[in-house]
């Protein structure tokens, strides 16, 4: 497959285990092997370190050693000192057009009105603003590295009031606010990755209720191995148009628009 725009990548080093290619060249390495056109890439770092702008240095740095694939997504941890500081940061001296947030490790849910502050600057600054609502199972999790997936019935009517927000949800599919939330339908500005999508045809089945311009490919590699996402592409036998515009045009679109 050639083409394909991964939203859902890491760098860095997971806190709890190794990872297979979690340094960023040998990530860069594998990427080019499968033929990734694009990787939208977060820092690993971003979940426990408090120097949030020193993660974002590392991030941009390692991007800038593959410009053409790595596509920057600036850390926010609006419960740190001077967050605003670091959204400025992101966007005019390192240029990102992507933050990515993880509310479950840095310990706030959707209805916090920084969030809100925070979701009306990525506005101003025409950002998108990704959110990831699991980063791992909880079955899985080690004891003192614990954290719920996000619960979206906040950002519902959030969503609603700022039209104009871009808003991505990483690792979403799986949980049951967003499944709620697909049977009263999801706004426009609302994307989502198939990350955590589960179950055969998986593809086929969420785009019964959600529109094919509101979903990505996204992996959560190195996490999860890339071709898990893969194979949810071959379990869904999907029209060439309709493959493209979830591997490449809708990611392509969100960026243009920014």
């Amino acid at each position: 497959m050639n083409g394909i725009i991964d939203v859902n990548v890491w760098l860095s080093r997971w806190p709890a285990r190794r990872l297979p290619y979690d340094d960023t060249p040998a990530l860069v390495a594998r990427l080019r092997e499968l033929k990734v056109a694009q990787a939208w890439v977060g820092s690993f770092d971003m979940h426990l370190h408090r120097d949030i702008a020193s993660v974002n240095k590392r991030l941009a740095d390692d991007c800038n050693t593959a410009p053409d694939l790595l596509i920057p997504c600036g850390a926010i941890n609006p419960m740190l000192p001077d967050w605003q500081d670091d959204v400025r940061r992101c966007a005019e001296q390192h240029g990102m057009r992507i933050l990515r947030l993880t509310p479950g490790y840095h310990g706030y849910d959707l209805a916090h009105a920084r969030f809100r502050d925070l979701l009306q600057r990525s506005i101003d600054r025409n950002l998108l603003l990704q959110i990831v609502v699991r980063m791992e199972d909880e079955r899985t999790q080690p004891p003192l590295l614990r954290a719920k997936d996000l619960d979206l019935a906040p950002l519902e009517p959030i969503a609603a009031e700022f039209p104009t927000a871009r808003i991505q949800l990483l690792n979403a599919l799986h949980s049951p606010s967003a499944q709620q939330w697909l049977q009263r339908g999801i706004p426009p500005n609302v994307t989502f990755d198939i990350g955590t999508l589960e179950g055969t045809a998986g593809i086929t089945r969420i785009l019964k209720s959600l529109p094919p311009t509101q979903l990505c490919f996204g992996s959560h590699f190195p996490f999860f191995t890339w071709e898990a996402a893969e194979l949810k592409l071959r379990e869904s036998p999907l029209p060439t148009p309709l493959r493209q515009q979830i591997t490449d045009s809708n990611a392509r679109m969100l960026l243009q628009n920014g």
